[in-house]
């Protein structure tokens, strides 16, 4: 965030309380109310640059970009202040008065700040995620350098002035980490990824000083090495002092649980029902593969008679040997990248060919993933700050460890065969979160760009790979449509493994065998996704819960149109709200009350 100690910012804070409060006071009538609103909207995203000036250069407010966050004690108390006047002005404001749009802002803005407040109050991972600190170190200068919002040079200088704050900033991690509470695996995954910001100077910074003149190469020059010693002395630090005493529970627990999912949803499902309908799901999915692979093994030995009532122990053993067809298409060990980009405009052609929705003329770029953001995740959609304009979105795609054994690349390479690849290039581009967050970030109100919903925008995603299959994508490849239901049934299963996990001490033997075996998983997938569900909670929900919410919601509009639905219109409407929670999503197109807490 700014500097605590630099004039003007408490006269700053204090106009800023006086000005909420007197907003609020005077909401007496529906527009005064609606102004009241507004201002303290655009109060908050001016204020994002002082709750976390990383967090603010990520969204395209570059008012900060000179900043590293502060992450002290004296930080965290100065934050959770802020979040505690904007809850009490939004509780002022009779938000019966807003119009309809700016109900659901208020409602997502509340939600946001009592979410905020309880992390820092109750979960507390800055105490005990060390990896808190190296995705927003690596952040803080990566976000400066992955697009050109700005001249190289003032760019750079940015990032010289981070580069000079870094020793701070690991120093204030270092005193607000509690050893003992910290997982193992989260230790060592922080030992993994905290090298990765000196990849990204070298990278990124480097090759392009050369723009600058002198005084200014030579102070970033002398920031690039107080860096690297910084970087150096933490990673000592992370290896010879964190590891030998991380002894913290992974699992956070069934009350954290529930009230991080109820945060992280923002919608009337939790754990129980979730669990359930996944449970349900996971029956559904795997008979309908049984029936998609009997088309693949017939297309293959055509006289085959299949059993009338077949054992799960013969449905598994077909599932497997239809599977066994998609793993004979496995893409090169380096050659990832440039398959993802061929099925990308692929997707872009048959979504314009068949009017599916609208093809937003954002760029996007396909890149190899940075290292800092490796080992949590094989792919994932970066799109640009909602606040930065006419800037690419990147789809990054992790390489193969180098490490790896020839057994282990091929484990991975058979799941991320060929028609993978297709399915995750939907997902994670055309129709899904490219498309999607292009669309939805035009949306007029900054505020709530800011503030998408992550089971909207995974639940969309998952939505756009099972669409794309019904609309004939790949001629109806039944192959196509085999891979696409184990990818959904991942889904499911990340859904089951996610409470099972953090409440209920599922163990890795458990969640292999469900994944494996189950899901029909390989082995480095799911030893991958073992480590995910370790290093978050509450998320890997998203997707299924998002899922069931746009499938239901499009099933109750295309009863109400009638002859009238067309995809095309319905995706474009739903897209035109933003990403708010699909609750008030479902709310406007179909002209409901706008929900509020508790419903």
């Amino acid at each position: 965030m700014h500097d605590r100690d630099a004039p003007g910012l408490d006269v700053k804070r204090l106009i800023c309380v006086f000005l909420i409060n007197l907003l609020a006071a005077t909401a007496f009538a529906d527009t005064r109310t609606d102004e009241a609103f507004q201002n303290l909207a655009d109060e908050f995203i001016n204020d994002l640059a002082n709750i976390s000036p990383v967090l603010a250069t990520s969204v395209g407010d570059h008012s900060a970009d000179g900043e590293l966050d502060n992450v002290d004690d004296a930080a965290r108390a100065e934050v959770l202040s802020l979040y505690r006047q904007y809850k009490a002005a939004l509780e002022a404001l009779d938000r019966n008065e807003l119009t309809r749009a700016n109900q659901i802002d208020a409602e997502m803005l509340l939600h946001e700040v009592e979410s905020s407040i309880w992390s820092i109050e109750t979960l507390q991972e800055w105490a005990w995620n060390p990896l808190y600190y190296v995705d927003k170190s690596g952040n803080a200068i990566y976000g400066l350098m992955a697009r050109d919002y700005a001249p190289i040079e003032q760019r750079l200088m940015a990032a010289a002035s981070r580069l000079e704050q870094l020793p701070r900033f690991l120093d204030q991690a270092r005193g607000s980490i509690e050893p003992e509470r910290v997982p193992k695996i989260h230790a060592e995954t922080a030992i993994k990824q905290n090298p990765g910001l000196s990849s990204i100077i070298e990278a990124m910074i480097v090759p392009q000083m050369e723009v600058l003149p002198g005084e200014q190469k030579v102070r970033l020059n002398a920031a690039i090495e107080a860096a690297g010693n910084a970087l150096a002395d933490h990673q000592t630090w992370l290896e010879e002092e964190l590891l030998p005493r991380a002894n913290g529970d992974f699992r956070i627990g069934a009350e954290l649980y529930d009230t991080k999912l109820a945060f992280a949803l923002n919608s009337p499902m939790f754990r129980k029902e979730i669990t359930a309908r996944a449970e349900q799901e996971y029956e559904t999915v795997r008979n309908r593969m049984y029936e998609v692979a009997k088309e693949v093994y017939a297309g293959k030995h055509p006289f085959t008679a299949f059993p009338d009532n077949p054992d799960e122990s013969y449905k598994q053993a077909l599932i497997r040997a239809a599977l066994e067809e998609a793993y004979r298409k496995l893409p090169p060990r380096d050659g990832i990248v440039e398959i993802a980009k061929q099925y990308l405009q692929q997707a872009s052609d048959f979504v314009v060919e068949h009017d599916i929705v609208t093809m937003p003329e954002e760029p996007v770029e396909i890149i190899i993933m940075p290292e800092f953001r490796r080992g949590v995740a094989v792919a994932y959609l970066d799109p640009p700050g909602p606040l930065d304009k006419d800037q690419p979105a990147f789809y990054a795609v992790a390489p193969l460890p180098e490490d790896w054994t020839d057994e282990q690349a091929e484990s991975f390479l058979r799941e991320y065969n060929l028609l993978s690849l297709q399915d995750l290039t939907i997902h994670e581009g055309v129709p899904g979160h490219y498309l999607q967050i292009a669309l939805s970030n035009r949306y007029p109100s900054p505020l709530r760009s800011v503030l998408w919903s992550g089971p909207v925008v995974e639940g969309w995603a998952v939505y756009a790979e099972e669409m794309m299959i019904e609309e004939g994508y790949m001629d109806g490849d039944p192959l196509m449509r085999l891979i696409n239901l184990k990818w959904y049934l991942r889904v499911v299963t990340n859904a089951i493994i996610d409470s099972a996990i953090h409440v209920d001490g599922m163990t890795r033997e458990a969640a292999m065998k469900l994944m494996v075996e189950g899901g029909f998983q390989e082995e480095r997938e799911a030893a991958g996704k073992w480590v995910r569900a370790q290093l978050t909670s509450a998320q890997l929900s998203t997707y299924f819960v998002g899922y069931l919410e746009h499938k239901e919601m499009r099933a109750a509009v295309q009863e109400r149109w009638g002859d009238d639905f067309t995809l095309r219109r319905y995706h474009d409407q739903v897209l035109s709200y933003g990403s708010p929670p699909a609750r008030f999503v479902r709310a406007l197109m179909l002209g409901d009350d706008i929900p509020r807490r508790g419903d």
